[in-house]
């Protein structure tokens, strides 16, 4: 009895696991349909707000602007996307790998900036030279705390704290697939379009307009990293969180087996010692 009351113990303690995984399941599932939807809207936009800086060509790329004025690259900052908690595979960890190898192949001095809150001994034990950490950004974040963190990044640009901003994230390409990417944000290149130039007429004049649709793509570019990273982070949790309760459902199964097993052979002995109790009784009886 004593295995039969070990393995009723254990079964409860795998539904129990099960209800979590269930539960996380479902909440990253909400989670990464409205963060998805968000980044399925800004794509666009973010991609028209870089073909107008491409149009400007020239005039962008000659400005000398606060963003877009060459710098002799010193000292490089490194904006680190990570999760807000764990239990989402190997999507923290692979960032961590992933930017581990470019501090190796960096020539310059370095320092990250964390967004995110997962992982403060992890990120202590492999080394990295984090110099801050914004912890407060929610899973499903909103277009005002997306704007705060692209104001403190340029913030650390502005200040000359960096000469080159990279942001590293897990780049979305699939429910299935994630891969750590790197991109670099400042000093914005404008890219000249390719092809015949329509000319275009600027008011109130081509530097105010430059300037607004620098800080537009700036913007942009940084919420949708953002929603991105907070996308990838969903799937890779609800990946997880499936795989997580398919197991404990093949776990149950196997110990709903164990336990009958268990019962009948509880069941058995017992049969035996009454068995074996009579026949002693008889032969008393016959003495």
């Amino acid at each position: 009895m004593a295995n039969v009351r070990a393995i009723r113990t254990h079964i409860k303690s795998v539904e129990s696991t099960r209800k979590i995984t269930k539960s996380m399941k479902m909440v990253a599932a909400a989670k990464l349909k409205r963060t998805q939807q968000s980044m399925n809207a800004l794509r666009p936009f973010a991609a028209a707000a870089r073909d107008m800086l491409a149009r400007l060509g020239e005039d962008a790329a000659a400005s000398s602007g606060a963003y877009t004025a060459p710098r002799e690259i010193r000292r490089v900052c490194y904006v680190l996307f990570v999760g807000n908690r764990g239990l989402c595979g190997v999507y923290n960890t692979a960032l961590v790998k992933f930017m581990e190898g470019r501090l190796e192949s960096e020539e310059h001095e370095c320092f990250l900036l964390v967004v995110g809150r997962w992982g403060r001994e992890q990120l202590g034990a492999a080394h990295l030279p984090v110099e801050e950490t914004i912890d407060d950004i929610p899973d499903a974040p909103s277009e005002e705390d997306a704007q705060r963190l692209a104001e403190r990044i340029k913030a650390i640009y502005r200040a000359g704290e960096a000469d080159e901003i990279i942001l590293v994230y897990e780049e979305y390409l699939s429910a299935l697939r994630q891969e750590p990417t790197a991109l670099r944000l400042l000093p914005l290149a404008a890219a000249a379009e390719q092809g015949e130039k329509t000319p275009l007429i600027l008011e109130p004049d081509a530097e105010t307009v430059t300037d607004a649709l620098v800080e537009l793509v700036l913007d942009s570019t940084v919420r949708a990293v953002l929603l991105e990273a907070k996308t990838g982070e969903h799937t890779a949790r609800m990946t997880a969180m499936t795989a997580a309760s398919d197991n404990t459902e093949q776990l149950l199964d196997k110990l709903r087996l164990e336990l009958n097993h268990a019962r009948q052979s509880a069941i058995t002995t017992e049969i035996s010692e009454i068995v074996g109790g009579a026949n002693a009784l008889e032969e008393g009886k016959h003495e």
